[in-house]
């Protein structure tokens, strides 16, 4: 099997066309529905495992939860013309914290496709001039704009859903309820 490469060691090539907006909107409109349906099928006990090394697919799913709060907080930064937009807490502490193992997946599942739904509105209601603004990424120190963010986002859900993906075929070849 091919190892997926870890977040943090990711490379991205940005400077997107603003052209590109509508279509990586759709990756991330999009999100809520596949993580739906990804764990649609999953047998409820194996949701809260936690791997070796890692979080649970309830966590994976919690964290995207999660982080839309960063998401949203960078679209604030784009439209307050920020020359550096707003960093990630690399401890994943609002993870961690939140111990989503604890509460519901249907609870999780519920409030990220609200919050969501709020991020994608306010990226929908940005006007022309805030799309062309330019605010360095502090992780990867990349100049970005919203189509750039977006497309960092769409590319940070891919990478937690895949996570899930695999640990729900791990806990299938181990014969997990």
């Amino acid at each position: 099997m091919i190892t997926r490469i870890k977040w943090i060691e990711r490379n991205f090539e940005l400077g997107y066309p603003l052209g590109m907006f509508p279509n990586f909107m759709e990756r991330i409109r999009g999100t809520p529905a596949r993580l739906e349906e990804l764990l649609r099928g999953m047998p409820k006990g194996i949701l809260t495992v936690k791997p070796e090394h890692g979080w649970s697919i309830q966590e994976h799913a919690g964290h995207l939860l999660d982080l839309d709060e960063l998401h949203s907080g960078r679209v604030d930064d784009f439209i307050f013309r920020a020359k550096t937009l707003r960093a990630w807490d690399g401890t994943n502490r609002k993870t961690h914290d939140a111990n989503h193992n604890r509460n519901t997946i249907d609870n999780i599942l519920k409030a990220f496709r609200e919050s969501r739904n709020r991020f994608i509105h306010r990226l929908e209601s940005l006007d022309d001039e805030t799309h062309q603004v330019i605010a360095l990424h502090p992780r990867i120190q990349r100049p970005m704009r919203v189509v750039d963010m977006v497309y960092f986002t769409a590319e940070h859900d891919d990478h937690h859903l895949s996570a899930i993906t695999e640990l729900g075929r791990i806990a299938s070849k181990k014969g997990k309820p």
